[in-house]
């Protein structure tokens, strides 16, 4: 049976005290919010095929790095490697000199896609359930979010959403998504409803 790994990108954001430092928590997300040159040197360790490659662990509940955890992953036959910027490039300089990019160490990539509606949908719904779970542990990030009112709730989901996700997904995600090899476009139901595959 094939040796499988995941990594997220998320542990590679920079840490919350850094963010903080260079203004950029409202930007958490954004290719400028990522450590890209060490998410670089993990992908090239790898596809080097060297053993026990470690990266850093990312967590939800603390909206922040783990300080000193770490993953590691050996060798694996195939690393799935999940994140919202990974298909970026950007224009090659001017002096012709070699720059690399996350997608450069992919064999294959996948663009899961679905309507800004939806997803504004999607958004809100699992904010208001977080309230309920999640947001109600007092190491929570988010904590003072759980006493919202269900209006409240709402209304401050859909300014996140629009003040800071759906900017990042006009700009920085949807313009990639005809880099993928493979496009998933979902419906409401969360069920792929059409299929898009570039020829390989």
């Amino acid at each position: 049976m094939p040796k499988v790994e995941l990594v997220t990108t998320d542990g590679f954001l920079y840490p919350k005290a850094v963010l903080e430092r260079e203004d950029l928590m409202e930007r958490k997300g954004f290719p400028e919010s990522y450590d890209l040159p060490a998410l670089l040197r993990f992908l090239h360790d790898i596809k080097a095929g060297q053993g026990r490659v470690s990266a850093p662990v990312y967590s939800h509940l603390l909206y922040d790095v783990v300080p000193g955890e770490r993953i590691v992953v050996d060798q694996p036959d195939m690393l799935i490697v999940e994140g919202l910027n990974v298909l970026q490039s950007a224009p090659p300089p001017e002096d012709g000199q070699a720059i690399p990019f996350v997608s450069d160490f992919f064999d294959f990539s996948i663009y899961v896609d679905a309507d800004e509606a939806l997803l504004r949908t999607w958004y809100v719904d699992r904010f208001l359930a977080l309230r309920e779970t999640t947001f109600r542990d007092p190491r929570s990030h988010f904590h003072s979010y759980a006493k919202l009112s269900d209006s409240e709730a709402t209304e401050t989901a859909t300014s996140i959403w629009t003040r800071i996700n759906l900017v990042n997904l006009r700009d920085n995600i949807l313009p990639t998504r005809q880099r993928a090899d493979l496009i998933l476009k979902k419906g409401d139901s969360h069920r792929v409803d059409e299929v898009a595959l570039r020829k390989l």
